[in-house]
Parts: structure tokens; sequence; C-alpha cells
């Protein structure tokens, strides 16, 4: 067992792996990352799969039986991508036996309709009941239009993954938006304590945008604020879910068995080679949470990862302070939320698109075989 990530996880982090493939399910790497690497749940997306898929021999039975049957690639990606999660779920079941919170696998609804609430809500119904595992999460954009389905889908019992969260204004709706959902369930009558949550706050996109306007800025003080973005702005949500825990509108729904919405810090891989492999982790050290980590960066903590403790709660004041200094050499935060949204709603449709090529190919060579 890493001890450095035994010790993060005894600090109250939950470690997620951010990645899955059938050959990880097939091994037993999975099983083997649980027991031994301190992973209690996993969380998935297109790219994931459309590279599990291309690198692997291991779908082409399936591909193969899917094509016979003259399925169309939507099925087929359907098909391959829930059989995963399922199988990976069942892996799992036993840390969620043991703590309903974690032993959890994540699955997104389609990309293409990250701007369509009826759409999104189908395609979380379609997930939710093919997979067919309780500790299944189904991942709902933190759109506009992604709101009402997180709404929807908490007030039918369906466990959620809101992703895609960059700013705290949307963060404090996306909050609410599960508030709203557990009300709605409560009075349909259904068991809140079977309902969980988690709200991806992304981390290292934010200090991609604004080093890059940083820089351009090119400022001694401007440089100075490099690399501080995103710490800053997560340690901010979780001050905003602090707030929210504390409300009387949660203590009435903990009260009737609900389980808080942790945030999950999510895109924890550094992506500036000029900052330490492991800052995404060891800055936001917080118990409650998850993060949700590239092999990579899990390997690297596991390696030589500092832990100091809590690094996140009473680091608002802080926090403020490198907003106050970016707004002070005229960055404008809110324009750097559009571009990431806009990109990140973008990044999620495209990855799509390549899963969906990446099993077109594969189906093209199982006709083939089979002509």
């Amino acid at each position: 067992m890493s001890d450095r990530l035994k010790a993060l996880a005894d600090a109250g982090v939950s470690i997620w792996l951010d990645d899955l493939s059938r050959e990880r399910i097939e091994t037993g790497n999975l099983a083997d990352l649980v027991k031994e690497k301190s992973v209690v749940g996993v969380t998935t997306n297109p790219t994931i799969f459309a590279g599990a898929i291309a690198d692997g021999e291991r779908y082409d039975d399936q591909v193969r039986r899917l094509v016979a049957k003259g399925e169309p690639v939507d099925r087929v990606v359907f098909e391959l991508t829930t059989d995963d999660v399922r199988n990976a779920c069942d892996i799992m079941a036993p840390v969620f036996a043991e703590t309903p919170a974690d032993g959890r696998v994540s699955i997104e609804v389609e990309p293409d309709l990250a701007n369509d609430t009826e759409g999104t809500m189908a395609s979380a119904r379609a997930l939710w009941s093919a997979v067919d595992r309780p500790n299944v999460l189904i991942k709902i954009p933190a759109t506009k239009e992604g709101l009402p389905a997180i709404t929807a889908a908490v007030a039918e019992g369906i466990s959620v993954n809101v992703t895609l969260i960059f700013g705290l204004q949307r963060y404090r709706e996306v909050m609410d938006a599960y508030l709203s959902g557990l009300e709605q369930a409560r009075d349909a009558g259904l068991d809140l304590g079977r309902i969980h949550s988690v709200a991806s706050f992304f981390v290292s996109r934010v200090d991609t945008e604004v080093d890059k306007r940083l820089e351009a800025i090119g400022t001694d003080e401007a440089k100075a604020l490099e690399g501080k973005a995103a710490v800053a702005n997560a340690r901010l949500a979780y001050a905003a879910y602090e707030e929210v825990v504390a409300s009387d509108r949660w203590k009435v729904l903990a009260n009737a068995g609900a389980n808080p919405q942790r945030p999950l810090w999510a895109s924890t891989g550094v992506k500036n080679e000029a900052y330490s492999d492991t800052l995404y982790v060891t800055e936001l050290v917080v118990d409650g949470t998850v993060n949700t980590m590239p092999e990579k960066t899990m390997e690297a903590f596991a390696d030589h990862g500092d832990l100091h403790g809590d690094t996140v709660t009473g680091k608002a004041g802080e926090a403020q302070q490198v907003f106050d200094g970016l707004a002070g050499v005229g960055i404008d935060f809110e324009d750097v939320l559009l571009v990431l949204e806009h990109e990140g709603v973008d990044k999620f449709k495209k990855s799509w698109t390549e899963l969906v090529e990446t099993v077109s190919g594969q189906m093209e060579k199982a006709g083939q075989g089979q002509a």
C-alpha cells in the first residue's frame, strides 16, 4: 500500500482514478489499485473510452457480435461503455458496501446534449437503467440547460456527478439544483439516503487560461500571480460549499437522510511543467472531498507527494486576495469562465466524436472480418 496515498485517504480525501479500460477490469489492475493505491472510485469520459477501445483487442468480440446484429454505431458505443462501467461497479462493490459515498463509477450523458435539457434527462435515464448498479454516477454537465436535468435526475433517485464546473456562481446554482432535486425526491417519498452526488470542480484548466493572460500582460505583478488562480478558485468553491451545508435548508434535508454533494476536484493533472506535478492534490486537501486523478498524477503523489494537513479550510480570505490581485492587473475572470465553459463543452463534444469515430473504425474492421 502506498503510504502517501493512504495518508491522503486518511486525511479524508477520496482518491478516484480518472481512467477505465476493459484491460484494467479483466487483468485485475483496477482491483489491485483499490487494494494497493487507496483507490475508491472511478471517473470516465469519452476520450478515456476512445483510447481504451483503440488500444485494446478486448473489445473486438463484442464489436463483432454487435456488427453482426446490425447495430448502429451509437448503440455499439452505448453497449461497450455501459458494459465496462457495470463491470467496474461490480469491482468497486465492496468499497461501496463499506462506504456508500465511494465505490462509485461515473459515466457521461451524450455530450451533444449539453445544451438540451430533455435530451440530457433521456440519456441519464437510459444510462442509469442500462448500467443497473446502485453505485453508478451519471455525469451531467453544469451548463444552464444541464441544471434542470440535474434537479430532475436527483428527483427521480438517480445519483449524479455534475461535471464541467469552473466558476463560483455556477457552482452555487449546481448546489441549488441538487437541493431542489432532493426536496422533490423527499416529497415523492423516495429514500434520500440512496441518492448521492459529487460536484466536479475543474482545476488545472483555470490556471492554463489565466496564466496565458498573465503572460500577455507581462508585468512583474502579473507574473507573480501565475499558477495561483486555480487553487484559489477551488478554495473559494469549498467555502461556498461550507455555507450551503451550514444552511437551514440543508439541515432539513440532512435530517431526512440526505447525503451532501461532495466537492470533487477534477482536471488535477498539472499541465505546466514549471509547477509541481502534485500541486492540485497537495493544495486541495480537505476532509469530505474527492480528488479524481489520472494515474500519472496518482503515481507522482505516491512517489513524492507532500501532505501539509488541511490546505483548504479557512483559506477563503487568502484566495480572495489572489482574485483581487488578478482584477488589479486587468484579468476579467468572468470572461475566463465563459471561455472555459465554452471550451469545456466543445472538448466534451469533440471527445464524443473521437469515440464514435474510433468505434466506427473498429466496426468497419469487424465487418471486413465477417465478409
